[in-house]
């Protein structure tokens, strides 16, 4: 009732999905000021701009700059959204969902995409490491979710596509074998195949 939108419909009006797998309306990743490292918008008819997008990131980061959620995923309601978050160092970790969404699989999305760059980055997720490997973090954010659909919640599986694909053509290596020049290689590989099917960030 009420025009709002239908459960699993998705964000774009491009059809519907499940109505038990959960949509995710963006991820995005703010400094200790609450500035922009990376954005991913889904839903582009509530937040169609540039504009609404940052005053939404303002909002969340207003609301949230006092809580630490450093060891577990903490969940706030805004704007008739779900957001769960984690903080670590001068970073924090956004997962924004409708308000009727599963809370406990939208925070299951969010620690697969924190534990994956835990790993990816050698557990260094300061804001500067983050910047510095900005095609490994955008990357790991296509593989989570893509178009607002959930696709992967495995940190491990997570951490394999982004970085086994197009290691110099080899076999697969495990990711405690590869050097960080051969995961920021593969990475930048993917990243420009990537941006050559997408239509941005």
């Amino acid at each position: 009732p009420g025009g709002g939108r239908q459960r699993g419909a998705l964000p774009g009006g491009g059809g519907t999905m499940d109505a038990l797998v959960p949509v995710v309306k963006a991820v995005l990743i703010l400094d200790a000021d609450g500035n922009r490292l990376s954005s991913k918008f889904y839903a582009k008819d509530e937040f169609p701009s540039s504009a609404e997008q940052t005053t939404f990131e303002q909002k969340l980061f207003r609301k949230t700059k006092h809580t630490s959620a450093r060891s577990d995923a903490d969940i706030i309601m805004l704007d008739h959204n779900v957001a769960v978050f984690r903080s670590t160092g001068d970073c924090r970790f956004y997962l924004v969902g409708s308000a009727m969404e599963n809370e406990l699989i939208l925070t299951a999305v969010l620690d697969g995409l924190y534990e994956s760059l835990q790993t990816l980055l050698r557990g260094q997720m300061d804001r500067r490491t983050l910047l510095d490997n900005l095609e490994i973090v955008i990357l790991a954010i296509d593989e989570l979710v893509d178009g607002g659909m959930i696709l992967e919640t495995d940190p491990n599986a997570i951490v394999s596509r982004v970085t086994m694909r197009g290691v110099d053509g080899a076999q697969e290596v495990p990711i405690t074998e590869l050097t960080i020049g051969q995961a920021l290689a593969s990475a930048k590989e993917q990243f420009i195949k990537s941006m050559n099917r997408t239509d941005g960030f």
